[in-house]
């Protein structure tokens, strides 16, 4: 089962991080002439939509890596099962930045001469991964990462909530990529909203690897760890705003009715 589960998530991933990575590569090395901020938005939520889509039956679209850590430590799922999800996120995440690279690598070298940098005029780090903007302290990223996966958790939250009023299961990946797009076009100024430790940091090593060198994880203060570590932290706290702020005050519909017939008798 859990190799089953590593293969599913190592081809969805992939699948799903080339629309949202050759997206920001075709704005980036087009110069603006082939898309635009809102292209790239509206290609990481169709990719979403459809990667939910492709693995929802198998593993229940786990797709982010920091939603999957706090499922693990609720005890929703096993630790082998985390293994095995992070496992297939992050060989598929790798695989994507190394297939866009592969469909681009003329365009990149034609762009850079040859020299690939994380800054400067010429950078193309940032296809593969983020980077704050230069206005933005670290604090600041941090915190705009923490309360934009705040707002995603909440999201999905909302749309899957059998005890609240949840979609239904057909377009719950049509909603759940409609809440990346909506993320990215609100609050993707800063940095570029990760919201998810699988969709950054394998394209960074793998970045690393293919000659961006070590800069991809010195830059800006050493970047790296806050979209790995600041999605978990978001992914916590909007469980626990969830949990306070509508879970705890929800109740099975039938439980109202049943309320209602009680005090019918009483009155009785």
């Amino acid at each position: 089962t859990a190799t089953r589960i590593l293969l599913t998530l190592l081809s969805v991933l992939l699948f799903t991080q080339v629309f949202g990575l050759s997206s920001v590569a075709q704005v980036v090395l087009g110069r603006g002439n082939s898309g635009q901020y809102l292209s790239i938005n509206l290609a990481f939520g169709i990719g979403v939509t459809l990667g939910i889509y492709a693995a929802g039956g198998v593993s229940g679209a786990h797709l982010n890596a920091a939603i999957t850590i706090t499922q693990c430590l609720l005890g929703k799922i096993s630790g082998t099962t985390l293994v095995a999800y992070i496992t297939g996120q992050f060989l598929g995440s790798f695989m994507a930045a190394a297939t866009v690279f592969a469909v681009y690598y003329d365009a990149i070298y034609d762009y850079t001469n040859g020299s690939l940098t994380v800054s400067g005029p010429t950078a193309t780090a940032m296809i593969f991964s983020t980077y704050p903007a230069r206005n933005v302290s670290l604090q600041g990223a941090f915190f705009t990462e923490f309360t934009a996966t705040v707002m995603l958790i909440l999201g999905v939250l909302v749309i899957h909530d059998e005890k609240n009023n949840a979609a239904i299961k057909a377009v719950q990946p049509i909603l759940t990529g409609m809440l990346v797009l909506g993320i990215g076009l609100g609050m993707g100024l800063n940095t570029g909203y990760a919201i998810n430790p699988s969709r950054d940091l394998p394209p960074r090593i793998f970045t690393a690897m293919a000659g961006w060198g070590m800069d991809v994880f010195t830059a800006d203060h050493s970047w790296w760890w806050v979209p790995v570590t600041a999605p978990i932290l978001g992914c916590l706290a909007g469980v626990l705003i969830y949990k306070l702020c509508i879970d705890f005050h929800n109740h099975p519909a039938h439980e109202p009715e049943h309320e209602k017939e009680q005090e019918g008798m009483e009155t009785s």
